[in-house]
């Protein structure tokens, strides 16, 4: 674990005080930091798309305001992408008293031992330093998560050791409150019973909590974050509405809303690259468009349950699965030693299949599912090309079907065995360059831009194209 600054040395209550420490809680740190990162010009939330005129402006007046958040949107939106940031907004060290189960701050403990522990031990009370990255909790809320889970229960243990009921130090704390001076996020929250929901409600407003029957008054600090789906709230569960009441922030999230932040979220996530003895592949720039296009398509199409909505995670499954086929046709039909597998076309039919759970269909589409898919997949590759090379001189390539020849490629034909039997094709440097290879001289890419124009020129009824077993044969 890589820090940015050296944790401070002051290792007991008298040190802090002498090192001029100012107590802050964690709402005032978010706030503060927030803002010294806008006057500055950094980013607040790296790795985040397509939310910066919708989405974060909210939720910085929502950290600015010292609210609770709730996330509402879609599965696949990058909720808890988004919420994982926050962290990165506290403090980098903040001081703990020593061996506290619930991290009080040395200035201010609320734990029945951390007050006897001071008042025994004066300015000699330990502290210990906690980094940003272990302030932050998370907790996928499920119908089995119980109260003791999040808030705390007795500990048998504790009560064999001799310790009375009536002890506070008896409880066994949850993780909210192990969570205290930091930022605790419960993903999927109408999944939690509603029962369970109400032992949030003092969280929340009265900041503190309460376990079975303990006069028990425990003031805590931390940050509450939620995300949900909002149809969840009449499907599976609901959120009840003193507990929606006490946050002070109801966010909506989206999915990319352009095609811009559609390709930045695949080459920002998508992992084709692998590093190691094998290196992955190149997934040329068309590919990426075709496979974001597709997306945005499937969100679309009235064929898909547009309630359940098309995750990010099918663009990104998308772009790895095409360029492990090229790795694939690569270790199968030999491509030159040292070249790079570079995706084509061809890689990604079969794709389909392997994204067919990913989407929710309507019941009118039962049993159609890849089919819905698979022409889906043909008009973004149409659009793709018609952006890419519409008005672009062709005719290098359908010279070649003039006297009624054939070229024939498939997932497992390599890119030099294209390339010869294509042959030489005047105007491919041009051609290369509209699809963003200008410059490469790699025997893939240059397979990869002519069986996109192939297969262009069959979308646009310019050439015939016949497949049978993973072999495609384009002609006049």
């Amino acid at each position: 674990m890589e820090h940015n600054r050296e944790q401070p040395k002051a290792t007991t209550l008298g040190e802090l005080r002498a090192s001029g420490h100012v107590y802050r809680s964690v709402k005032q740190e978010l706030r503060e930091n927030l803002l010294a990162r806008m006057r500055g010009g950094q980013d607040r939330f790296p790795g985040i798309v397509g939310f910066d005129q919708t989405v974060l402006p909210q939720v910085e007046r929502a950290l600015v305001a010292g609210h609770d958040v709730i996330l509402l949107g879609e599965r696949g939106q990058g909720k808890t992408r988004l919420i994982r940031t926050l962290g990165g907004l506290l403090d980098e060290w903040t001081p703990a008293v020593d061996g506290c189960e619930i991290n009080d701050h040395p200035y201010e403990p609320a734990c029945a031992s951390c007050k006897r522990r001071a008042a025994e031990l004066g300015d000699g009370l330990p502290v210990t330093w906690r980094h940003r990255e272990d302030r932050y909790g998370e907790k996928l809320a499920t119908p089995d998560t119980s109260v003791g889970d999040l808030i705390g229960d007795i500990d048998p243990v504790k009560v064999a050791e001799g310790r009375t009921l009536g002890d506070p130090e008896t409880i066994h704390y949850g993780l909210v409150p192990r969570t205290n001076r930091g930022i605790f996020c419960l993903n999927e929250l109408p999944d939690l019973a509603e029962r369970i929901q109400v032992a949030l409600l003092n969280v929340l407003e009265e900041r503190d909590i309460g376990v079975r029957g303990y006069a028990l008054r425990l003031p805590l600090d931390v940050v509450l974050v939620a995300s949900a789906n909002p149809e969840d709230y009449t499907n599976r569960g609901r959120i009840i509405t003193p507990l929606k009441d006490r946050f002070g922030a109801e966010v909506r999230t989206h999915y990319p809303v352009t095609l811009d932040d559609e390709l930045s979220l695949i080459n920002q996530e998508a992992e084709v690259a692998w590093g190691g003895t094998d290196p992955g592949a190149v997934l040329p720039v068309h590919l990426t468009e075709i496979i974001a296009r597709f997306t945005r398509a499937v969100r679309e199409s009235p064929a898909a349950d547009s309630r359940s909505g098309v995750s990010a995670r099918f663009a990104i499954a998308a772009a790895e699965s095409t360029a492990a086929a090229a790795v694939r046709r690569s270790a199968l039909a030999g491509d030159a030693p040292g070249e790079t597998p570079v995706a084509r076309v061809c890689d990604l039919p079969g794709i389909v299949p392997t994204l067919r759970g990913k989407v929710e269909f309507e019941v009118s589409e039962e049993g159609r599912e890849e089919e819905v898919l698979a022409h889906l997949l043909r008009q973004a590759t149409a659009a793709t090309f018609r952006t890419r090379l519409g008005g672009a001189d062709l005719t290098g390539i359908l010279n070649k079907f003039a006297e009624g020849d054939t070229i024939t490629s498939g997932e497992l034909v390599s890119a030099s065995e294209l390339l010869r039997r294509t042959g030489e094709v005047p105007g491919l440097a041009k051609i290369m360059e509209r699809l963003g290879m200008e410059g490469g001289e790699s025997l893939g890419e240059a397979a990869a831009a002519v069986e996109f124009v192939l297969e262009g020129l069959y979308l646009l009824r310019r050439v015939s194209k016949e497949t049978d077993s993973g072999v495609t044969i384009y002609g006049n």
